[in-house]
């Protein structure tokens, strides 16, 4: 069982930036691919970006491209979403998902929220006009 946490939610304004921090623990961490979701009032849950053990390969919603940045520290077992740029559309509960796979670039990237097994809690990052 793996347990994950997030942090640094909160309020912002326009053009400002977070950084989200998602800590796991329990069983071990090795290998697994990690990605963030949010999912705003009345819409359903939306892939934002995900990362690779190896931190090798990155994918990206097209929304964020440009503007968030996923990052982990294997060492702390922590992965990091920074956001710069924001805007008021992406106010969400943004969530870290676990993926239990050592994915592969050849399977594309990681978008579809049911390949991952473990989730956090979420945090809430709104954005003011």
């Amino acid at each position: 069982q793996v347990q994950l946490v997030e942090s640094g939610g909160g309020l912002v304004q326009a053009g400002g930036s977070l950084r989200l921090s998602c800590a796991a623990s329990g069983r071990t961490f090795s290998g697994y691919a990690m990605g963030w979701f949010r999912q705003a009032p009345g819409k359903e849950r939306e892939f934002v970006a995900a990362i690779t053990w190896s931190a090798g390969n990155t994918y990206y919603a097209d929304s964020v491209k440009g503007r968030f940045t996923i990052s982990r520290d294997n060492a702390k077992n922590t992965v990091y979403l920074q956001m710069n740029s924001l805007k008021p559309e992406d106010t969400a509960v943004y969530y870290c998902a676990a993926l239990p796979v050592a994915w592969s670039s050849n399977w594309g990237p990681p978008t579809g929220w049911g390949l991952y097994d473990y989730w956090g809690q979420g945090t809430q990052v709104t954005v003011s006009s």
